[in-house]
């Protein structure tokens, strides 16, 4: 589990090709990887890796075919610049919010604006996937925790402060970038109570008087 606040940005410097599967090489840059040990998850762009093997200034991991078809993976390259996370432990702030490192998609940058010292970006959602992006509501964007500040369909707009631009790639980021998405974890299992067959729970699916006894809706 992560909650979205990058700690460093690091750099591909190796991609193995596998098969399907990749094997890559990070430089970490400024990750603390005292206390990383093998096996440590390590959020990648978003994308929670196992530590395979630790280098002095960097680990490796192996990325599966499933990961690489649904994520930015397919076509990043040494040199790629990668958004790095650290797996919570009992004693982390929750900075940002519950993200679990499993992207569901990729989406398309359509427009960057200059607000200020702000910086906004339209993103185009699979259409899948918009359902779950509300208004107010958090997303991750290349493991980056943020709040979605309006939606129009399946497109979206974020405002990146100036700490969040300098301290990820985000500030880096253009019109047909393509970027991984992680929506709610909250929004997918509400769907799925929602949805679930009241014939396989003998009449117990969720209602929405039940949802709103506990507060999830009003």
């Amino acid at each position: 589990m992560f909650t979205g606040i990058i700690e460093a940005v690091g750099t591909l410097r190796k991609l193995e090709r596998k098969g399907d599967d990749i094997r890559l090489t990070v430089a970490s840059g400024k990750l603390d990887l005292s206390d990383v040990r093998l096996g440590d998850s390590i959020a990648t762009n978003g994308v929670c890796l196992t530590v395979v093997q630790q280098l002095a200034d960097g680990y490796v991991a192996d990325v599966s075919a499933e990961t690489v078809s649904l994520t930015g993976f397919a076509n990043y390259k040494v040199g790629t610049k990668v958004n790095l996370e650290k797996a919570v432990t009992p004693t982390t702030r929750l900075g940002g919010h519950m993200v679990s490192g499993h992207v569901d998609g990729i989406a398309t940058v359509e427009q960057r604006l200059v607000r200020g010292q702000a910086i906004e970006f339209w993103l185009a959602a699979p259409t899948e996937l918009a359902r779950y992006i509300a208004h107010k509501g958090s997303i991750t964007i290349d493991g980056v925790s943020l709040t979605v500040n309006e939606v129009d369909g399946h497109r979206f707009r974020l405002t990146i402060v100036p700490h969040t631009a300098g301290e990820t790639t985000l500030v880096d980021l253009k019109a047909g970038d393509k970027v991984n998405i992680e929506v709610d974890l909250i929004a997918r299992y509400l769907e799925r109570l929602m949805r679930f067959d009241t014939k396989e729970t003998q009449g117990g699916g969720v209602t929405m008087e039940m949802l709103a006894r506990a507060g999830f809706v009003r």
